[in-house]
């Protein structure tokens, strides 16, 4: 039993002697202090800021003393002088957080009133990440010192930059939305976030993205929509600014991506004749697709001939991703020479703000003689025309009648004349 009141014994000295001394008689104190940043960075500046109080809530304290048959009351006034207020660094190997400045000849601070103390804290570059403690000392006149020590927190954690969705090849046709996502993986906010991308031979839209705060643990998705100016591989950086406190701060997101001539929006060819003859027409039918992830609008799709091509343009209007759409043009061979002969399709569209249009898609046919049909350009309708080209007339409707008018006749005339004869045969 001694053992165990020893040991409790030992142990509340050691509790005691633990606690620091916030106050003295009169009974000043740090009643609170605030630190900005909460949590510091390897090399960062923070704020401190000191509320120094005396608690005392009277003015005065009178007492009295009693000396055989004589009283004597005294009066003392509870403030108190602080002759100085000072930060003692805190240490780890060379390094240390430490404070720039100290308050020599504070003052009188009298009962129930305060004052605050501001300090400038300075990590050290390259100082290891942990728990510090600082500690607070007011020199009181005629009084009781105060200690206080003061915990600040330093973490290397960052703002990280995450590649979400870049395709690794995108289309030198229109532009491409590629998205990053940013994760504060601090235990404090941080302020002033923006995103800035730069590229080689690529444009970004936006310019750069300014997100503002981002609280503890949360991440936000930024997208950039991204033009190639020339094929080959690019290097994308996207610089990330951000502030823990006043102190500025650097990260950044490095990828590459291949820039390649294909085409996301154009138009495939699916029926097309290998011949026309002269002055004869023929059906072309073809599919535009939209490859791209994002949704286009304004698709036009325009043939390129010395042929006479109908209609001389198709509006599709807008698609969404993977969207295909099928069209048909009659040419007509009616105004070109015999030969060879090309005709190519142009898909033009609107992706955001910016307008595109795609290279040629050509294909090639033969104008050979023989029976086609002609396409009148006057009143822009077809017709058919066989004796301007050298066919033979094909027969009116009125031809048609009067021929079969005759056999009528010839058959009606044959059975009269048969009638007849075989009433003769059997009068004899």
């Amino acid at each position: 039993m001694k053992k165990i009141l020893l040991i409790l014994c030992i142990f509340g000295i050691m509790l005691v002697s633990c606690i620091p001394t916030i106050c003295a008689d009169p009974a000043i104190m740090i009643s609170s202090y605030t630190v900005s940043p909460e949590i510091l960075m390897p090399g960062d500046i923070a704020a401190l800021t000191l509320t120094v109080t005396n608690g005392e809530t009277t003015a005065t304290r009178t007492t009295a003393t009693v000396e055989g048959s004589t009283s004597t009351t005294t009066t003392k006034t509870i403030g108190a002088f602080l002759d100085n207020i000072w930060i003692v660094a805190a240490q780890s190997g060379n390094k240390q957080i430490y404070a720039t400045l100290n308050y020599p000849d504070v003052g009188y601070l009298a009962p129930a009133s305060h004052i605050t103390m501001p300090f400038k804290l300075i990590a050290d570059d390259n100082i290891s990440e942990g728990l510090y403690f600082l500690t607070a000392h007011i020199d009181v006149e005629s009084y009781q010192d105060v200690i206080y020590p003061i915990p600040i927190k330093v973490s290397n954690a960052t703002v990280d930059a995450i590649a979400t969705s870049i395709p690794s090849k995108i289309s030198m046709g229109g532009t491409s939305d590629v998205t990053i996502t940013l994760v504060n993986n601090r235990e404090n906010s941080v302020d002033k976030v923006m995103v800035t991308p730069t590229g080689d031979d690529v444009g970004f839209v936006p310019a750069s993205v300014f997100i503002g705060s981002l609280t503890a643990g949360d991440s936000q998705d930024i997208v950039f929509s991204i033009k190639p100016l020339a094929s080959g591989t690019k290097n994308l950086t996207f610089d990330v600014n951000y502030y823990n406190g006043d102190n500025l701060h650097n990260t950044s997101l490095e990828t590459t991506v291949d820039v390649v001539e294909t085409l996301d929006v154009a138009s495939i060819v699916t029926s097309f004749p290998s011949s026309i003859t002269k002055g004869g027409s023929a059906r072309i039918s073809i599919e535009v697709y939209n490859a791209k992830t994002e949704r286009i609008t304004g698709v036009l799709v325009t043939p390129i001939s010395n042929a006479t091509v109908v209609p001389s343009q198709y509006f599709i209007g807008a698609m969404d991703p993977d969207d295909v759409f099928s069209a048909s043009f009659d040419i007509y061979a009616d105004t070109v020479d015999f030969g060879t002969h090309t005709i190519g399709f142009i898909v033009s569209f609107k992706q955001g703000n910016d307008y595109y249009e795609t290279p040629a898609i050509s294909k090639s046919f033969q104008v050979i003689s023989g029976v086609g049909t002609s396409y009148q350009n006057s009143g822009g309708t077809s017709s058919q025309s066989a004796a301007s080209s050298g066919m033979p007339q094909a027969p009116s409707l009125t031809v048609c009648i009067s021929t079969i008018l005759i056999i009528i006749i010839v058959i009606v005339a044959v059975v009269i004349v048969f009638i007849r004869w075989r009433k003769r045969r059997k009068a004899k």
